[in-house]
């Protein structure tokens, strides 16, 4: 099985102002469809994905789904 391409860095919140998600800068829609997209269209985001991330002015005031992860892992350390 070919392992689908994705821009997802473990920085999962929506910023309510653009709708774009903190880590890749897709859209809720985007990250729901993502794996049934064509390959194509997955190209053709990724490509204006740095672009709407320049447009998140705050980062998310949760603890994000990597930090919490890395936080564990050094606990088990």
């Amino acid at each position: 099985m070919n392992s689908i391409e994705s821009p997802c860095i473990l920085v999962c919140a929506i910023d309510i102002k653009t709708g774009y998600c903190f880590g890749c800068g897709r859209t809720r829609e985007e990250i729901g469809a993502w794996s049934i997209m064509s390959p194509e269209n997955r190209r053709t985001i990724m490509a204006g994905l740095p672009a709407r991330l320049e447009t998140v002015e705050r980062r998310p005031r949760r603890e994000t789904r990597r930090s919490r992860m890395a936080r564990e892992k050094q606990q088990e350390v």
